[in-house]
């Protein structure tokens, strides 16, 4: 048999990113993603390590005599915040089908959800009575909670993309690669919220 008759053995089963229209099993924009995601998940987690540490070595805390955050908007916003995955499971499961109506508003309440946090978040470092240069709990409450509200402004902005390419007729029911990284980031954006919140917040009233 001639190479020119060599039968090609059918793709894996799966979306590939990089080609569209072609299948196979999990594409490289999704494994990228998901090692972006693990890789930022240990930083976290060692910041968290690094705020229970020097919580610990600590006679007070919060330092200085600074008075522990207020639950009385935090923790509404939380929710709202953990809320915002609820519509992009639904616009998921619509796009799978083919449903870009769906889609779309699901997309879009998501997102005003998420900035909603967001602005929740500037408005709370505004009216913070100390500065991160002021002692090591200035210094870990602002970098963490900072860095995670830099990676809600990053997840903002993949939306507004994806919603643009909704908008632009990218996508249907076999050609959705990019949403599911998108769903795939801003869930991780929520599940550390969950460990932050917790951690920073609502530990020091309990």
């Amino acid at each position: 048999m001639t190479a020119a008759t060599v039968p090609v053995p059918p793709a894996p089963v799966g979306i590939d990113p990089i080609r569209p229209g072609t299948r196979r099993s999990y594409g490289t924009a999704w494994w990228g993603m998901a090692v972006l995601i693990m890789t930022e998940a240990m930083v976290f987690a060692i910041l968290l390590a690094s705020y229970f540490y020097l919580r610990a070595s600590a006679k007070e805390w919060p330092l200085d005599g600074i008075e522990a955050p207020e639950l009385t908007l935090v923790l509404p916003f939380s929710f709202v915040l953990w809320g915002s995955s609820i519509p992009i499971f639904w616009a998921e499961a619509a796009l799978r089908k083919g449903r870009l109506g769906p889609f779309k508003a699901g997309m879009a309440i998501s997102f005003v959800m998420g900035l909603s946090f967001l602005a929740f978040t500037i408005y709370d470092f505004e009216e913070l009575t100390f500065g991160w240069r002021d002692n090591a709990y200035g210094s870990i409450y602002y970098t963490i909670v900072g860095l995670h509200a830099f990676h809600v402004v990053v997840g903002l902005a993949m939306s507004l993309g994806v919603q643009a390419k909704a908008w632009l007729g990218r996508y249907d029911h076999g050609r959705h690669a990019s949403a599911e990284v998108f769903s795939l980031y801003w869930h991780f954006v929520d599940v550390v919220w969950l460990f932050v919140f917790p951690s920073l917040f609502l530990s020091l009233h309990l």
